[in-house]
């Protein structure tokens, strides 16, 4: 198994021989909810907390869990949209001249460096009836990243953006160029917001539950051709969702998150075939299985979740977990470690 080569003990090892297109390690991000005197912070809501992880380039990697539990704002974070409270990102930069750094940090990434990271690093947010500007047509919406980044004349701009409309399955492209979101469907309003984020050849993406607000025909196909535009471009995801049936469908490795920690990573199918931590068992036993006379076991929780305002620092899962005993109480949460094998990470003391 490949080691990632910036970090001795990388808690998200790569699965690929090939060294990380993203590395980042001990991401945290705290909201303050209260104050004190002078306007100190006091109180916070940890929405990440000490989360590390390595993508070697062409993998995607599913990020699963509940609404709330942090995804997005994991997303965010790695694609500068969100500043961490603490820990570091790095993204390998497309080339350098000799000697120079390889990699982008992106604490304190400002000129032209953020305007070059911003090139090869894009999101797709969940929702295209408001991401997408109601007052600009297509074109100004697709044609935008280009001219931010000063990349070809206005002709070349047009066809470049012909191009990726059509890659994305808006055919013929002419008779959309110069429409508004309010005239499309929304499956096509996520084609636009795909082609957006793709017409300026990134090489990383974070999709942002791009199919939850569209119809099931829809979902499909807009999920083929994220995985096509995966292939043909060169793409690496981190594909965020609540849905464990997308991520069997368009990631190679699942990372399972809960109260803004990731208590369980593998590839997709073992994870979903032999799941470890009692809440990836928990969310596999209440997907819908296409068969009346099938009977899953229930997995029963405990109690409700724990309040993400200043969590103890306990495993965050107690309050809700089946297995708990004093240790889960009485120690710091579990870290991550290979508990079934080379690659299949759980952070539980029980497994």
């Amino acid at each position: 198994m490949a080691v990632n080569p910036l970090s001795p003990n990388p808690l998200i090892p790569a699965t690929s021989g090939l060294p990380p297109l993203l590395d980042a390690q001990g991401l945290a991000k705290l909201f303050p909810v209260s104050h004190r005197s002078f306007w100190q912070p006091r109180r916070f809501v940890h929405a990440v907390d000490d989360v590390s992880l390595a993508l070697p380039p062409g993998e995607s990697l599913g990020l699963a869990g509940e609404s709330g539990c942090g995804k997005t704002t994991l997303g965010k974070m790695l694609v500068k949209l969100v500043e961490p409270t603490r820990g570091q990102v790095r993204v390998r930069k497309p080339q350098t001249g000799p000697g120079a750094d390889p990699f982008w940090s992106l604490a304190g990434l400002k000129g032209r460096e953020l305007k070059a990271f911003r090139r090869q690093v894009q999101m797709v947010l969940q929702d295209p009836y408001e991401s997408l500007n109601p007052r600009r047509t297509i074109y100004d919406t697709v044609a935008e990243p280009l001219s931010v980044q000063g990349l070809g004349s206005a002709l070349d701009r047009l066809d470049r953006v012909r191009r990726m409309l059509e890659q994305a399955g808006l055919t013929p492209a002419g008779n959309y160029l110069f429409r508004y979101p309010h005239e499309l469907s929304g499956g096509q309003r996520q084609r636009v917001a795909i082609a957006r984020a793709l017409v300026v050849g990134p090489s990383f993406v974070v999709a942002d539950e791009p199919t939850s607000m569209l119809d099931v025909s829809s979902r499909t196909a807009i999920m083929n051709l994220m995985l096509r535009l995966a292939q043909e471009l060169g793409i690496t995801y981190l594909y965020i969702t609540h849905d464990l049936a997308v991520a069997r469908y368009m990631c190679q490795r699942v990372a399972v998150m809960y109260l803004g920690k990731i208590v369980e990573v593998a590839d997709t199918e073992e994870l979903l075939s032999q799941p470890q931590h009692p809440y990836t068992q928990a969310l596999l036993s209440a997907v819908p299985v296409p068969d009346p006379a099938y009977r899953r076991q229930p997995v029963a929780l405990l109690g409700e979740a724990t309040q993400p305002v200043d969590p103890p620092a306990r495993c965050r899962f107690y309050d809700r977990c089946p297995l708990r005993v004093d240790q889960c109480r009485d120690s710091p949460h579990p870290p991550l470690e290979a508990k079934a094998g080379a690659g299949h990470l759980v952070a539980c003391y029980r497994v």
